[in-house]
């Protein structure tokens, strides 16, 4: 686990019973690791979308008298060097900026490699391999998949939910399926949450990407690898969970020894084929 103050802020969360409200207060607080010491609970609030109140709560949840004894706390453990002085960057450069500060908490989140070389394990050995993501993730079990079936002999993109959601996840079971991998962004879909309840009593072993790992997919994964979505804009930015999915897919073709082969019969064919401009 890295030491960063990110690292630290997700340590003090762990083992606690959060509310939907307070996830959202956790999530933005390690977002912002290197300015939460200096927030106010307004501050705060205003970050995170929620009241005043709330966030007094939720430092009684973690086990402080308020949100003075968390921050003292916060300041005592998790020291930064910034100032309060924020450059004048106008609301796009922010977003930009916000998700540089996601891309940075996920490159320390990989500091510890276990994680993801456990995935790429689970994911390789899985025939087929069912790839699940609905409505805001749709685009990001999308494109794993399309490139996922370069190098993996039978992947079963999931990025339509309704009845027939669970008679593919039992069909990818009967066929031989091990694991299933879902990505998970808010906000998150009762459906997403049914079906990895419904992939994991079947017997799969469940590998998530989400937005944080107090998701309400949490419950219901095996192993989640969490990297944070952009909140910036009008409609969120998904930068840091898109490269987590391409990191998933190296890891995979490690575990994959005829990935490499697969690839030089594609590039072949696309020659052949005259398929790309060159």
């Amino acid at each position: 686990m890295s030491d960063s103050p990110a690292a630290r802020l997700q340590q003090l969360f762990e083992g606690h019973r959060l509310t939907p409200t307070q996830r959202r207060i956790a999530h933005s607080m390690v977002r912002r690791a290197g300015d939460v010491p200096f927030l106010s609970s307004v501050e705060l609030a205003e970050l995170a979308g929620v009241s005043q109140p709330s966030v007094t709560r939720f430092a009684v949840a973690l086990g402080f008298d308020g949100y003075p004894a968390l921050r003292k706390h916060l300041r005592d453990v998790a020291p930064t060097g910034q100032d309060a002085g924020a450059a004048p960057y106008n609301e796009y450069q922010q977003a930009v900026l916000g998700e540089i500060e996601n891309l940075r908490h996920l490159a320390e989140l990989l500091a510890d490699p276990a994680p993801v070389e456990r995935a790429g394990r689970l994911l390789a050995a899985s025939r087929p391999l069912p790839v699940l993501g609905l409505r805001a993730a749709s685009s990001q079990a999308r494109g794993f998949s399309y490139f996922a079936a370069k190098v993996h002999p039978d992947v079963r993109l999931l990025d339509e939910g309704g009845t027939m959601l669970a008679d593919r996840i039992d069909t990818a079971r009967s066929a031989g399926a091990s694991a299933l991998l879902c990505f998970a962004l808010p906000r998150h879909p009762k459906e997403v949450v049914e079906a990895l309840a419904y992939a994991r009593a079947a017997g799969l072993t469940v590998v998530t990407v989400a937005d944080s790992a107090f998701a309400p997919v949490a419950a219901y994964s095996d192993l989640l690898i969490p990297a944070a979505v952009g909140t910036g804009l009008a409609f969120d930015t998904a930068c840091a969970p898109m490269l987590l999915g391409r990191v998933l897919l190296e890891a995979m073709c490690d575990h994959l020894p005829e990935a490499q082969a697969r690839l030089e019969e594609f590039d072949a064919g696309a020659a052949a084929r005259g398929l790309f401009v060159e």
